[in-house]
């Protein structure tokens, strides 16, 4: 069994942005992680006028309450990661939401890395669960799009689940996958497939 490592100082930490502590919220978030936002701030589409108003997003999205379960994201932070790694997907998910609704992308692959380990992909899968949205898009379109992908199976997982309007089980099940293959794949699939957006976009420019 693999042991999962703790980090206890960064969840003492989420616990004080909780009980808002306005002193260790402004040191970590708008001093320690500034790096960090700024770094997303210049090469991603944040629709946000300056840094300091891409935290103040950030800490409503990770501190509004869920309609449904009425817990915060911050709340289901376990510490298995640092906060600042959390943090990092939490904001690139922001990211990709509103250039998905603006009709934006971001502008460059190169995104400052605070850490690598083996549970930043599992925390984006985690925040990132949005489909894509194909509506505006004609299907000769999409499918130009989707061919210029260079993953045959990826390109094949797009098509199923977002032309041909399939579940992820049933996509899944179509491309002999269990469930958390197909997530891991699906998250890849969609990164693989806003590249090849930013390549026609920049094409048709």
């Amino acid at each position: 069994m693999k042991l999962v490592k703790i980090y206890k100082e960064d969840l003492q930490i989420a616990h004080a942005i909780l009980m808002r502590d306005g002193q260790a919220t402004r040191e970590y978030m708008y001093i320690k992680c500034y790096p960090l936002f700024k770094a997303i701030y210049d090469n991603y589409y944040t629709d946000c006028a300056s840094v300091v108003e891409l935290i103040n997003q950030i800490y409503v999205v990770i501190m509004t309450p869920g309609r449904e379960t009425g817990r915060c994201q911050l709340q289901n932070y376990r510490g298995e990661s640092t906060l600042a790694t959390w943090l990092k997907a939490v904001t690139l998910f922001f990211c990709y939401n509103r250039y998905e609704r603006k009709g934006r992308l971001p502008m460059t692959d190169t995104i400052l890395d605070e850490e690598n380990n083996d549970n930043t992909d599992r925390l984006i899968d985690i925040v990132s669960s949005e489909d894509i949205d194909l509506s505006e898009i004609n299907r000769h379109d999409a499918e130009r799009i989707i061919a210029s992908m260079p993953n045959e199976r990826y390109r094949t997982l797009i098509r199923l689940r977002y032309l041909e309007n399939m579940t992820n089980e049933e996509t899944a099940e179509a491309l002999g996958m269990t469930m958390a293959n197909y997530y891991n794949k699906h998250k890849l699939a969609k990164e693989q497939y806003a590249k090849a957006c930013r390549k026609e976009e920049a094409y048709e420019y």
